[in-house]
């Protein structure tokens, strides 16, 4: 069942969000547009600086960093920077443990229980869902309603949205079945799997000049456009900011970046990243922030706007897209995901397989699906003590037990300012200007400063040649 609301095509919303659309977004000029960036697989200190490089010089018209989603599978993956990343004002979400397409019960919520566990994400905060290879069934989004996932984001929008048959929905909830990947997923449509008050957030694709016949979902920038045989920067930066375009004078139906940061990456043994590629990128997130009222958002902050939508006039009104961060005295010495906080105090869990670092006392094995929290084996004898639920992360000292803030006053201050036009100096971005031939713009810092907690380049770990190319062989057959 569809809902056409005002100018904005809505799919399986309940009739009390009809209500809200109606009331608060009556012309398309008051509708954001809202880019979701996201990435998936294993979190490291190099996928980190991949993503950074994208993000960590711009700013939404609120003055804010854009916050993206990470949907992290733990094998190979360095959980102190999953800690790092979430207290940053990021997302984590599931993306099972050992990255396995239609997934048992046991590797999506191994994975819950070890992100809780070692990273020290609240089971709260881990509301969405991606399939990995979004191989998925209608078993799939059964397992996620019933564990309490919020949302999933497996589904493919592969229909441009000129097309009158179009199928990039907005979010919409199960209430009467998916809307998206009707001929893929065998059972799904027709009013299935009905599960009220789930969400699918659509994946968005980008379309060639070959409009339907030329769809590119995940890494567009790794695909050969309109046909050719080869990778072309400039053609890939020309259908982002066509299918861009389409949106925003449509409906304004989100887009996404849909990243696996590896292949972007700039310090991974045996990754030789494309600088023109990466300039190109950047270049049009340049290009799209200098359009109006645009956002570059998590999934969650995507999902939070749908849910609660309010007009460009008032989206200073949406808790979720604001800035807030934790008031930790920076001379305080506490494992939290601060690292100037916790400096010193992490964990050092030698694997042979793969090493990490956590804040949270070392497993006596690596975690799996059939044991995802192990007992706890640290070098000194001591124990480590996990969040409790009643604690915010960046407050929780694992090596005391003790949550260092009780009280409101201490927790969050908010750093977002009035939403003003938009502009370079409210929006940052000039780092794709070198792919115009032009001088370079902005430069970012790696995320961390020199990449604490790396288990390739960090100063506090030394690996073999051996482990490094048992990662990189193992990392990269997960892609």
């Amino acid at each position: 069942m569809f809902f056409n609301v005002g100018n904005t095509c809505f799919a399986g919303l309940h009739g009390f969000d009809i209500v809200l659309i109606r009331a608060k977004l009556n012309s398309i000029k008051d509708t954001p547009q809202f880019i979701v960036f996201t990435a998936d697989d294993a979190v490291q200190s190099y996928t980190l600086d991949a993503v950074n490089q994208f993000l960590a010089q711009r700013k939404n018209p609120n003055g804010c960093t854009p916050r993206m989603t990470y949907y992290t599978s733990t094998d190979y993956t360095n959980y102190t920077m999953v800690t790092d990343w979430y207290v940053a004002g990021n997302e984590i979400a599931d993306h099972t443990m050992t990255h396995v397409g239609t997934p048992p019960k046991e590797e999506v919520n191994g994975n819950l229980i070890a992100l809780n566990a070692l990273a020290g994400i609240p089971l709260s905060s881990i509301k969405g869902f991606r399939a990995p290879f979004l191989n998925y069934s209608v078993d799939t989004l059964k397992l996620l309603a019933e564990t309490g996932f919020l949302y999933d984001s497996s589904a493919s929008a592969s229909i441009p949205v000129t097309d009158s048959s179009s199928d990039a929905y907005w979010p919409y909830t199960l209430d009467y079945g998916m809307a998206n990947d009707c001929l893929m997923v065998d059972g799904m449509c027709k009013g299935e799997p009905k599960l009220p008050g789930f969400w699918e957030i659509p994946m968005y694709a980008f379309f060639d000049s070959r409009g339907v016949a030329g769809p590119h979902l995940m890494d567009p920038w790794l695909d050969a456009a309109n046909g050719a045989s080869s990778v072309n920067n400039s053609a890939t930066l020309e259908y982002m900011k066509n299918t861009f375009t389409d949106h925003y004078n449509a409906n304004r139906q989100p887009i996404g970046l849909y990243t696996h940061p590896i292949h972007l990456s700039k310090n991974y043994p045996g990754v030789n990243a494309d600088e023109q590629m990466i300039n190109m990128i950047n270049n049009f997130l340049d290009w799209a922030q200098q359009q109006n009222n645009v956002w570059i958002v998590s999934s969650e902050q995507l999902l939070a706007w749908v849910r609660n939508p309010k007009p460009i006039s008032q989206l200073d009104q949406v808790p979720e897209l604001k800035c807030s961060t934790p008031d930790v005295p920076a001379d305080q010495k506490i494992c939290n995901g601060v690292p100037q906080n916790e400096e010193g105090l992490l964990s050092h869990c030698f694997f042979d397989q793969f090493p990490f670092y956590t804040c949270y006392g070392c497993p006596e094995s690596i975690p799996n699906p059939s044991s995802p929290n192990p007992a706890q084996k640290n070098s000194d004898g001591s124990t480590r003590h996990r969040l409790p639920e009643n604690c915010s992360t960046p407050f929780w000292d694992p090596v005391a037990g003790s949550c260092t803030c009780a009280s409101s006053s201490c927790a969050f201050t908010d750093t977002s300012r009035p939403i003003g036009p938009n502009g370079a100096n409210l929006t940052g971005g000039g780092t794709g200007d070198s792919f115009n031939g032009n001088s370079s713009g902005p430069s970012y810092t790696p995320f961390n400063g020199s990449g604490a907690g790396s288990i390739i380049f960090g100063e506090r770990w030394a690996v073999s040649v051996s482990v490094v190319g048992a990662v990189v062989a193992a990392v990269m057959a997960l892609l």
